[in-house]
């Protein structure tokens, strides 16, 4: 069975969607919280927000399950992404609120974590590599767009609100300085909505690891406040009418990201 959906495009580009599963194998279900089940911490509706990736050409791939199964995003050692400041595991023991995913004595063990990684972590991985490399060879360069989102209010992770559009390059180091100064240009005209560039969210395991512009595989992690587009409470609707305003400009982002040559 294959544990992601992807589709093949034209362009340089592919956009990956880690966050944006959905499915709990039985085995994993029964042994969940209520709460836990109804996925609070999935990237909601991301493959809908950038549906316009495959008129520009994008190859678009996404896991079927749900981060609760294993987290595609998060280093298969366990280690943390970053020091210091909250982290989710590998499979996620807690809900981004704290409350447990798992009910009293149901987590998985280390057998059980090292099952789920060859089953789906690697293969989603596997698939990454390939597709990047073949898009090197293709084109001469291949270009990662990391699509998330999040609410806009998670104080286990940062205090406040998020701004509404957050950039990770990795500190600079995951793509050209070329394509950094060309989006960063796209959020500044994107008024209303606010944005940061390295924040709190630098880039998670994807963007550092593919990340490699001397290697002319550039890969850029754009984290969406979920208050821009859809109802942050269950069940987590999409709001046409937010989504019609921000919708172009995660267009223009991608674009942008396409149209510019790397240093």
């Amino acid at each position: 069975m294959t544990h992601y959906v992807y589709q093949p495009g034209s362009s340089p580009l592919l956009i990956s969607m880690p966050h944006n599963g959905t499915a709990l194998p039985d085995a994993i279900s029964q042994r969940m919280t209520e709460r836990a089940l109804r996925l609070p911490d999935t990237d909601w509706h991301v493959a809908r927000l950038y549906e316009f990736g495959p008129e520009l050409g994008a190859s678009v791939l996404s896991p079927v399950h749900s981060r609760y199964v294993i987290d595609p995003n998060r280093p298969p050692d366990g280690r943390e992404l970053y020091p210091g400041a909250s982290n989710t595991e590998l499979c996620p023991l807690t809900c981004f609120d704290g409350s447990p995913v798992y009910r009293p004595g149901q987590g998985p063990d280390k057998d059980e974590i090292r099952e789920r990684t060859e089953r789906y972590w690697r293969p989603y991985h596997d698939k990454l590599e390939e597709v990047l490399r073949s898009l090197r060879e293709r084109h001469g360069r291949a270009l990662l767009y990391e699509a998330h989102s999040i609410r806009s209010e998670v104080p286990r992770f940062f205090s406040g609100t998020l701004p509404d559009l957050n950039l990770g390059t990795a500190d600079g180091t995951s793509c050209a300085a070329g394509i950094q100064r060309r989006l960063v240009e796209v959020l500044e005209g994107a008024q209303p909505f606010g944005h940061a560039v390295n924040g709190r969210f630098k880039g998670g395991y994807i963007t550092r690891s593919f990340g490699d512009p001397r290697g002319r595989i550039h890969a850029v992690q754009l984290e969406l406040s979920q208050a821009t587009y859809m109802e942050q409470d269950h069940p987590f609707r999409y709001v046409e009418a937010k989504a019609a305003t921000i919708v172009p400009v995660l267009r223009t982002l991608v674009e942008a990201l396409l149209s510019e040559s790397p240093d």
